[in-house]
């Protein structure tokens, strides 16, 4: 967005007088202005539920039932490892499950006739305690039978790989007869009914922003008007590089044609950022490698490099974020400081 400024220039370029016969080089001021129609960031749109879905078994991918684009259900069936091994370990569990059930009816018989010569005082009661004990053997066995069949099962379950969610097949990055192993990316799902931009903010106009009300989301691709998020989140850190702070903005939901990736510009309202900062020309400014200065000059009117900090470029202007004050004197073109050094 162009930035337009209601502006309070302090002083506008001047000439030195003549020194020895040669004209000095004209001169300018850092000038303050006042932001009067807002400021653009550029951001990405995302997905508030974006998952990336793995294995959580090793096995060869042999069947793949979606493909990127399409929607899916909760619990669909989305892909298929190859699970032979898997459903044989769960045959074999539910066969001896069979097995401990028919040993457990066994004893369970046997007790109930020592118990009756125990009456008819036949046996022991030592006899008696035998066959109590080994009952409450076969009956535990049985469950943990039971138990291993159960894990078995699960196990077998995860050789289906299911939708977590209602959702749409972002990227599906294997084929058949990848081998899948745990932690591996199979396919990528995100939910298009939450979708939120993400923007990097200078610090200083994050701290103001409170309000869902002092942004505007637009959407040059889409053709959609500009948006009023409906919650703005302010992420905790800072980036060290840049000194600028993430803000997550909820979009509305139902827009149409909007996907994960696609560009957005977001808006800070007019009197988000009314404070005046500090500008100089562009061409003012020298930069060496790393370092960018500015020729100051001094008292005795003799240019001096100094090294600023620089912000935005708004037009044929640089803001100065460090490094200047109001009203100090530059040299407006930098290539004629350079020249006479």
């Amino acid at each position: 967005m162009t930035r337009q400024f209601f502006v309070r220039l302090l002083c506008l370029t001047a000439l030195f007088p003549a020194l020895a016969g040669a004209q000095a080089p004209a001169t300018t001021s850092v000038t303050r202005f006042v932001g009067g129609a807002g400021t653009s960031f550029d951001g990405v749109v995302e997905a508030v539920r974006q998952t990336s879905i793995g294995a959580q078994v090793s096995g060869a991918v042999v069947a793949i039932a979606v493909k990127a684009g399409d929607p899916v259900r909760a619990g669909q069936v989305l892909l298929r490892l190859d699970a032979r091994a898997a459903e044989q370990n769960a045959a074999a569990a539910d066969a001896q499950v069979a097995a401990a059930r028919a040993t457990q009816e066994a004893a369970r018989r046997e007790l109930e006739r020592q118990k009756m010569l125990f009456e008819q005082r036949f046996i022991s009661r030592a006899a008696l305690d035998r066959a109590e004990a080994d009952h409450q053997t076969t009956q535990a066995v049985a469950n943990a039978q039971i138990a291993s069949a159960g894990a078995a099962r699960t196990q077998s379950g995860f050789y289906v790989v299911r939708a977590p969610y209602a959702a749409v097949v972002a990227e599906v990055p294997v084929v058949l007869g990848d081998m899948a192993l745990p932690g591996k990316t199979l396919l990528t799902l995100y939910d298009p009914g939450a979708l939120r931009v993400s923007v990097a903010v200078p610090q200083r106009a994050a701290a103001r922003l409170v309000k869902p009300e002092q942004l505007r989301v637009e959407l040059p691709s889409t053709g959609l008007d500009p948006q009023v998020p409906v919650r703005v989140q302010r992420m905790p850190t800072i980036d060290a590089a840049t000194h600028t702070q993430e803000l997550r903005l909820d979009l509305p939901p139902g827009l149409a044609g909007l996907a994960p990736g696609m560009f957005a510009r977001v808006s800070l309202a007019p009197n988000a950022e009314s404070e005046a900062r500090l500008f100089v020309p562009a061409t003012a400014v020298v930069r060496r490698a790393e370092m960018s200065g500015v020729y100051v000059l001094g008292a005795a009117g003799k240019p001096r490099l100094r090294q600023v900090r620089l912000g935005r470029a708004e037009g044929t202007w640089i803001e100065v974020l460090a490094g200047l004050s109001e009203g100090e004197r530059l040299i407006a073109d930098a290539n004629t400081a350079l020249r006479r050094e």
